[in-house]
């Protein structure tokens, strides 16, 4: 079984995947969770941030994913994925049981900017630090159409969203334990 997390950068996808991940081990379940940051870090070094190279990057996550949960590993996707189209795309080809949406609003994301993003694609045009392409900002962001669950983190604590998440994957982790 596969669900995809999408957001904008800063918005918790990470965090809120490590906390469900933790609890569902914790519970018996056995998880894992593809990140972005890492597979780019580590595995897919060669991929920017073009809409083009994202999308490729989201395809071989969720490759790698179908991998996992063929041999009966619950996997999450964690990842921006920006398009929906690469979302349903993913969907239909690997059967995605689930689509989240992890949503928060700009002001918040621009406050939390540990990684200094959001800073960078303000920058006036020119400037030798502007980043282009930032998802949401200067770059594109498509909200899900039809999401399967919405959690706006700026809405409520990083535990209480964490705490939505897995109540809401413990049913299709059970359900994929089952088969």
């Amino acid at each position: 079984m596969i669900v995809q997390l999408c957001g904008m950068s800063g918005a918790g996808k990470s965090a809120l995947a490590k906390f469900a991940e933790h609890k569902l081990l914790e519970n018996g379940y056995p998880v894992e969770v593809l990140d972005e940051n890492d597979h780019r870090h580590h595995l897919f070094k060669e991929l920017g941030m073009s809409l083009e190279d994202q999308a490729k990057n989201i395809r071989r996550m969720a490759w790698l994913a179908n991998r996992f949960s063929r041999h009966g590993i619950f996997t999450i996707l964690c990842a921006i994925n920006p398009l929906d189209r690469v979302r349903l795309e993913i969907q239909y080809q690997y059967r995605i049981a689930a689509t989240i949406e992890i949503d928060c609003a700009l002001e918040e994301l621009i406050r939390r900017d540990t990684k200094g993003l959001y800073k960078r694609a303000y920058l006036p045009e020119g400037h030798p630090d502007k980043i282009s392409g930032l998802s949401g900002v200067n770059g594109v962001f498509e909200h899900p159409l039809k999401p399967d669950l919405i959690i706006r983190t700026h809405q409520e604590t990083e535990s209480e969203s964490g705490q939505r998440l897995y109540e809401f994957l413990l049913p299709l982790a059970l359900g994929a334990a089952i088969r």
